[in-house]
């Protein structure tokens, strides 16, 4: 099991230069997977809601009573663009990388996964959310 993220480019499709035909396609600009054995590292470094559950960073998630569906239904209605977690990224690569000690201690046991793991994949991520800020962000867990 991993958790895929994927960012996705708007593209509309046009036939005529003054003309743009109401039919939307989608370019997938990012692609990568990660290990969910490195969830708790991510949380320690405060990464986790940003990689896996971004929807729980904006401002509707706020249930007085919490339940999966609602959750669901809630992530489902939302856009979240790559520009909104940006902060996060890197606020959290730099935790990660100011004590890289402390973080290796939390490397999963069974050996999947692994901090220079993370670093590389938040890295890349941040990288892709800055090349394409506008560009919507896919999660699947």
């Amino acid at each position: 099991m991993s958790l895929d993220i994927d960012l996705k480019r708007e593209k509309w499709v046009s036939y005529y230069s003054d003309f743009t035909d109401p039919v939307k396609e989608c370019d997938i600009v990012f692609s990568k997977n990660i290990t969910h054995n490195l969830g708790l590292m991510a949380g320690e470094a405060g990464l986790y809601l940003a990689l896996w559950r971004p929807h729980r960073l904006t401002k509707g998630f706020d249930f007085d009573e919490y339940t999966y569906e609602k959750e669901c239904e809630f992530e489902n209605s939302v856009e979240i663009r790559a520009s909104f977690i940006i902060e996060y990224l890197e606020k959290g690569l730099s935790k990660l990388k100011e004590n890289p000690e402390f973080f290796k201690v939390l490397n999963p046991s069974n050996g999947w996964g692994k901090y220079e793991g993370l670093v590389n994949f938040t890295e890349k991520y941040l990288e892709a959310c800055i090349a394409y800020p506008d560009s919507i962000i896919e999660v699947s867990r």
